[in-house]
């Protein structure tokens, strides 16, 4: 089984983590994905409050689908930006559209909800596949 790099393991997962507060950022899609919740300001201070539960579970969460998205990567032999980049958006389509979609379906929150969360998905499986690939 092949073993990914450790740096690119920890690129990817931190790239994913940059990406991610980008992405939920007031600049970005932070305030329509706000919205699309119906967080009221008290809801987002709290989760604020507790943000660094968040983060640090986040980070470990990253690390460990980098390391996975890795094996599959060296199993495949995927090397070089493209075949990084269209392994990412096979996982996407794969697992992540469909897990999220169907959890979408049972949640009774709106469309631009699941949007904004699938694309970052996208966008950060993409992104691993990149790093990770780029990195053998």
């Amino acid at each position: 089984m092949p073993v990914p790099h450790l740096l690119a393991v920890l690129a990817a997962a931190a790239a994913t983590m940059i990406l991610g507060g980008l992405w939920y950022s007031p600049f970005l899609l932070g305030r329509q994905w706000i919205r699309a919740h119906g967080y009221s300001a008290d809801q987002v201070a709290q989760m604020r409050a507790n943000a660094n539960r968040a983060y640090l579970a986040s980070f470990l969460c990253y690390l460990l689908m980098a390391i996975v998205f890795g094996v599959l990567l060296g199993t495949v032999g995927a090397t070089g930006a493209l075949p990084g980049l269209h392994w990412g958006a096979l996982a996407w389509l794969g697992f992540a559209l469909p897990l999220g979609l169907t959890a979408h379906l049972f949640s009774n929150k709106p469309l631009s909800a699941f949007l904004i969360d699938s694309g970052y998905q996208l966008a950060y499986l993409i992104l691993m596949g990149v790093i990770l690939a780029l990195w053998r």
